[in-house]
């Protein structure tokens, strides 16, 4: 890639987001296309190995601040054509534009050579960056206890790692690498374009400063592998469905000494016969008998863990009435509980014989003059 590609490739639409994207919603996009074209997904597809590079790339520049920022400049200095070489029908200006780069004109430092050394990390001499590596996502189903109480659960994740068969030297064991002699080991070179000079990964070692004459057999020379490993994670008590937590530092290892990336769970809880949730409280509904609710009573609840509890049931309860049994719900972040809501709902017979007959004639006859929708037809007439 010349100096010019750097200045004109829209790292912007690479990505598919507008210029003004926030943070966020880069990181968000970049995950989705990294999962899409990732090499692992896509086997032997060198059309999605070159667009996951190119993905990369983009998202190396525009998650940095200060990187996206020098980006923008570079792009609007140049874009718009603020600088144009001489020629023909070109027009001739009256400065250097190697001492522009250079950042020798008028004698002080700096330049725009600076600027383009900051925001592709090149430069005559420098070493190539350390380079964090990868996020890692991941999802586990949990059953609706382990979520209220928190539960450690083994995951087996694949990510990329160095090779163990040559420690991420990326050369067949018994030899060692050699210092690139084009880049002399800094991963970058100087590409000239008409007037322009700018720094680029170098083609031969493909940025690492080093070129393997006798690669690998495990990894062909890249350094890197695939990395199955099993590790006990972890969740919280009071964990909703669909939740995504983050794990610091539980991701891919990075390069040359760069920090390891971040492990994301998405955690899925398996429904209950019994018990539902409604934030940090647990809900369960309790069939009760029409005397229970009529004449009131004591009445016995099931909870998630732990014995049952007794609640008073008030005279006159109606149907979908909520009664409270406090610290029995979910746990939260601070280690104490919700509440355990109970709804009321008024079973009504299906077969009346018997007794029980007789006596619900009786009740009818005794409360024959009291219309429970006498105030219903009244406010209909008064509208």
């Amino acid at each position: 890639m010349s100096g010019k590609d750097f200045v004109e490739k829209d790292y912007y639409k690479v990505l598919g987001v507008p210029k003004d994207a926030s943070a966020t919603e880069i990181k968000k996009t970049y995950r989705k296309l990294a999962r899409e074209f990732h090499p692992d997904a896509n086997k032997g597809d060198t059309k999605a190995e070159d667009r996951f590079k190119d993905i990369s790339e983009a998202y190396d520049v525009l998650s940095d601040e200060k990187r996206r920022k020098e980006y923008d400049e570079a792009r609007a200095l140049f874009a718009n054509g603020g600088f144009r070489a001489g020629g023909p029908g070109g027009g001739t200006y009256g400065f250097d534009f190697g001492d522009l780069f250079s950042g020798s004109q008028g004698g002080s430092a700096g330049g725009l050579g600076d600027v383009f050394g900051g925001l592709f990390n090149r430069g005559g001499g420098r070493q190539a960056q350390p380079r964090r590596g990868a996020d890692v996502e991941t999802e586990v189903t949990l059953s609706f206890e382990e979520a209220v109480d928190g539960a450690t659960v083994p995951l087996r994740m694949t990510s990329q790692a160095p090779c163990r068969t040559c420690s991420g030297t990326g050369a067949k064991a018994g030899t060692t690498p050699r210092v690139c002699p084009t880049c002399v080991g800094a991963g970058t070179v100087s590409r000239g374009q008409g007037a322009f000079a700018l720094s680029e990964p170098c083609r031969d070692c493909r940025g690492r400063g080093m070129i393997v004459d006798d690669p690998c057999p495990d990894c062909h020379g890249s350094g890197r592998a695939s990395s199955a490993r099993t590790m006990q994670v972890r969740i919280p008590a009071g964990v909703q469905d669909a939740q995504r937590i983050r794990l610091k530092g539980k991701g891919a290892q990075g390069e040359r000494g760069g920090q390891p990336g971040d492990l994301y769970v998405t955690v899925h809880v398996d429904p209950h016969p019994v018990f539902g949730r409604k934030a940090d409280n647990l809900t369960v509904t309790v069939p009760v008998s029409f005397p229970e609710a009529a004449l009131g009573g004591t009445i016995e609840v099931p909870t998630l863990n732990g014995p049952s509890v007794k609640l008073k049931l008030p005279p006159g309860s109606a149907n979908g009435l909520t009664l409270r049994a406090r610290g029995k719900g979910a746990t939260r972040k601070d280690g104490t509980r919700g509440d355990l809501l109970v709804t009321v709902e008024v079973v009504v017979p299906q077969h009346v014989t018997g007794d029980a007959l007789a006596a619900l004639e009786q009740y009818r006859e005794a409360t024959a003059s009291n219309d429970p929708r006498a105030a219903l037809f009244k406010a209909a007439e008064g509208a």
